[in-house]
């Protein structure tokens, strides 16, 4: 079975989940014009697989789009690629990570041999003032924290299970569920996590949103948690089930799932006390054929929801009370975007091919929307 992109790379980003702007996906070997398809490119594709020891450099070059994004407090960004077989998921591969400033300067990079059946190069989860590198698996032992002048240093992993508290940052939601504590730098499993449930936010002020699905009749509940305290909980509509759970700026919202797909989100705008089930507001929800395992939902820190379809399209809320929508415009000239993350208010789509290929697809790499969605930027180019 050939391996896509995504399935290669495993997206996840902090604050933000893959999703794409479905336009006219230009997956052609000669992108922007450059060598796309050629021999010459095809050559240092193959080399870069099978170099034991190859450099940042080559292995960018060659995978041409970056894999993940993630941004520090001062706006560094943190780019990682990876490079995989084309006609295969085993093999030797390659992965790579770059450190831009705030400016867009490079500060500092690497690049490693691995093997594809391995997984990807591991992910980078934007802090204050760095990034924690999460290691594919469930080995959380490989982490390490790079700081944004491009220092490594050494964090601690902790058995004893931590309650959550503000300036925590989750690592993963499940299998298993990890968090970050920057003021001791120590990897730890998340305490008191509801026996049931099965999807975890953390926002910055320390709050845990989890989604509790009893086996029982019962419904499904959103339950919040600081210091390992259960502050309140909500069920959730009756004729529903839980889905993807996320939360930032004061705003936690769960996807609501009914009949095999997401038709509404319940959201929350003051921390819980209230909340309010949305199933329109300019979203055309019962049009998202895949299921809810594609469905796509992040919150900006103003509160803003964004939310959309793997393979689809995406919206964004218009303000924070998050009662209209509007769809997101692609980049122009056209750029079709494998993922498309939100990081504070800044938008960053990243345009790529679906499958490991020697070709480029148009405008492939990073793109940056600062205006949500109204203009877009290709990074490092001006």
């Amino acid at each position: 079975m050939r391996r896509t992109r995504a399935m290669a790379r495993g997206v996840a980003l902090v604050g933000g989940i893959g999703i794409s702007i479905s336009v006219a996906l230009a997956a052609c070997g000669t992108g922007d014009g450059e060598e796309g398809g050629s021999a010459a490119r095809e050559e240092r594709y193959e080399r870069v697989l099978k170099d034991p020891h190859p450099s940042p450099a080559d292995v960018i070059e060659a995978a041409g789009a970056p894999a993940t994004v993630a941004r520090a407090g001062d706006g560094s960004l943190l780019l990682t690629y990876d490079v995989d077989p084309v006609e295969d998921d085993e093999g030797p591969a390659a992965s790579a990570w770059r450190l831009f400033s705030p400016s867009g300067r490079t500060v500092a990079d690497g690049a490693r041999h691995r093997d594809a059946e391995g997984g990807t190069g591991g992910r980078f989860v934007g802090l204050r003032d760095g990034f924690v590198h999460v290691p594919p698996g469930e080995d959380s032992s490989g982490g390490w924290l790079l700081d944004t002048r491009g220092k490594r240093h050494k964090v601690t992993t902790a058995d004893a299970a931590l309650g959550t508290r503000p300036g925590d940052v989750l690592l993963s939601e499940s299998e298993p569920t990890l968090l970050y504590r920057p003021a001791t730098r120590t990897i730890a499993p998340v305490a008191h996590v509801p026996r049931d449930a099965h999807r975890l936010a953390v926002d910055e002020r320390g709050t845990a949103w989890s989604l509790d699905q009893p086996l029982s009749d019962d419904p499904n509940r959103v339950v919040r948690q600081r210091a390992g305290r259960t502050q309140g909980s909500a069920p959730l509509p009756r004729s529903y089930t839980g889905g993807a759970v996320a939360a930032r700026g004061g705003t936690a919202a769960v996807s609501l799932v009914r009949g095999g797909g997401v038709r509404g989100v319940l959201v929350t705008g003051d921390g819980g006390a209230h909340w309010r089930t949305v199933t329109g507001g300019g979203v055309p929800w019962k049009r998202f054929a895949r299921g809810p395992e594609s469905f796509v939902l992040e919150v900006l820190s103003d509160g803003r929801l964004l939310v959309g379809e793997e393979g689809g399209r995406a919206w964004l809320a218009d303000d924070r009370t998050n009662r209209a929508f509007h769809p997101l415009k692609p980049p122009s000239p056209p750029a079709s975007f494998t993922t498309l993350t939100a990081q504070g208010t800044t938008l960053y789509g990243i345009a790529d091919t679906t499958t490991a290929t020697y070709g480029l697809a148009a405008g492939e790499g990073l793109w940056t929307s600062r205006d949500g969605g109204g203009t877009w930027k290709r990074h490092g180019n001006g």
